[in-house]
């Protein structure tokens, strides 16, 4: 086996192979919705939590904070979603979806499902079941090792808009 076939052959090469085909995929699906994974993971977040704030939304998407602020400036930018100051400590911005945001969500989503329906395609249910809780497990058991860790949301103060 030469250095190059066993690269082929490692799992990091074979999931960074992958989420590129993702990325692919969900572009190609999500190109009339001007959307990327990460920008609909964000707004996802956002509407499961309304009133979150920035560094609580980057542990809930699990992207690091530069890259949040990007995507959110980004979505905001296109009136998809507001920040506005906590009342009880004006440095932080809560955040809330629009309707527009929201109905992009409800637009996107069948593209979305086509995305990962085509991404598991040359699996059977059996076979994609396992594989999701593989990855689920990978993900979950090596998180801490992630730049951009997943974390639970920070709570939100009882004058926060919600």
């Amino acid at each position: 086996m030469t250095d190059l076939q066993h690269v082929h052959g490692m799992p990091g090469h074979l999931i960074r192979r992958c989420q590129q085909i993702a990325v692919a995929l969900f572009l190609d699906e999500c190109a009339g919705h001007n959307l990327t994974p990460v920008q609909f993971a964000v707004l996802c977040a956002i509407a499961a939590h309304p009133g979150v704030e920035q560094n609580a939304l980057a542990g809930l998407v699990a992207i690091d904070r530069s890259t949040v602020g990007n995507v959110v400036s980004r979505l905001e930018g296109r009136a998809l979603l507001v920040r506005e100051p906590d009342p009880a400590d004006r440095r932080l911005k809560r955040m809330r979806l629009t309707r527009s945001g929201e109905h992009l969500i409800a637009a996107a989503r069948p593209a979305v499902e086509r995305t990962q329906d085509r991404l598991l395609a040359p699996l059977d249910a059996d076979e994609r079941r396992i594989f999701v809780a593989c990855l689920a497990r990978i993900a979950d058991v090596n998180n801490t090792a992630s730049r951009a860790p997943l974390g639970p949301p920070a709570p939100i103060s009882e004058t926060s808009p919600a």
